[in-house]
């Protein structure tokens, strides 16, 4: 089989990548094709964290792929629980952001190095360079991965930026199709409203009581207990109980504590 050239790429690396596109057509419908994608990728790019994940309007991002299988790192965690929102990259795709291939330094915002996210969480993953693929396999939905490099590789060069830019049409080709006929499996489990309101309606199930599960809830999104009497239409009086016997169930005295134990619950429904 010849070999079509393509600028700025070695041949023989060509060839590999004809070869793991071909691997990915016949796993479209397996389970292992976010790993494959990964591997084929990283033909072209060398990276010290790949992550592959979809974001569907504001909930948690899904993440398919993690390269660096530190899913539990703390710096993570955070991300994948609330920090994400932050992200300059869930930031670009809520603008809405063109499909291609993007270095984060170009769509992060002037000061983002100085920001309180940069500093608490992105600068733990210790990386020198990012470039991410935005890829969107139907209305609503963005597939994204982001390939990440340490201050030992150094920055992600001309030649495999392009080499990521010339081979973009098959990606995005590959992942609308894998999209396609696997997505349901992926989302299967993730009720309307996304794994916030999902978490939200089963916080403190089997511990709580119905009454005190609809508090923690309007806690949890702000309300006063005077709100909540009015909210529920129940007295002040009856509030401040049924808020006692929540925190008491839950091993909580403050709504920072009952804030942290829902965020754990969180991470128990959407973790990977």
């Amino acid at each position: 089989m010849s070999v079509m050239p393509v600028p700025g790429i070695e041949s023989a690396v060509v060839a590999g990548w004809q070869q793991d596109v071909a691997g990915l057509i016949d796993h479209i419908r397996q389970p292992g094709f976010p790993r494959m994608l990964a591997a084929a990728l990283g033909r072209l790019v060398h990276s010290d964290t790949m992550l592959l994940a979809v974001y569907r309007d504001e909930e948690r991002p899904l993440v398919l792929y993690s390269e660096n299988e530190d899913e539990q790192s703390p710096a993570m965690q955070r991300y994948l629980s609330e920090a994400y929102m932050l992200d300059p990259v869930f930031n670009a795709v809520s603008r809405g952001i063109r499909p291609g291939v993007q270095r984060l330094a170009e769509i992060a915002p002037d000061c983002f190095e100085q920001s309180d996210y940069y500093r608490s969480c992105y600068r733990e993953f210790n990386l020198c360079d990012e470039v991410d693929l935005f890829i969107y396999p139907e209305g609503g939905t963005a597939f994204t991965v982001s390939i990440g490099r340490g201050p030992e590789l150094g920055s992600i060069t001309r030649a495999e930026r392009q080499a990521l830019q010339a081979m973009f049409p098959i990606l995005e080709a590959l992942v609308k199709q894998f999209w396609l006929v696997q997505s349901s499996s992926y989302l299967r489990g993730r009720r309307a409203g996304g794994p916030l309101a999902h978490a939200m309606e089963t916080f403190g199930c089997g511990v709580l009581t119905a009454r005190e599960q609809q508090i923690a809830g309007l806690v949890l999104r702000g309300f006063s207990t005077e709100a909540i009497s009015e909210e529920l239409h129940i007295s002040t009086g009856t509030v401040k109980v049924h808020r006692r016997n929540m925190h008491a169930r839950l091993e909580t005295s403050t709504q920072s504590e009952l804030f942290a134990r829902f965020l754990d619950h969180l991470g128990t429904l959407t973790s990977i």
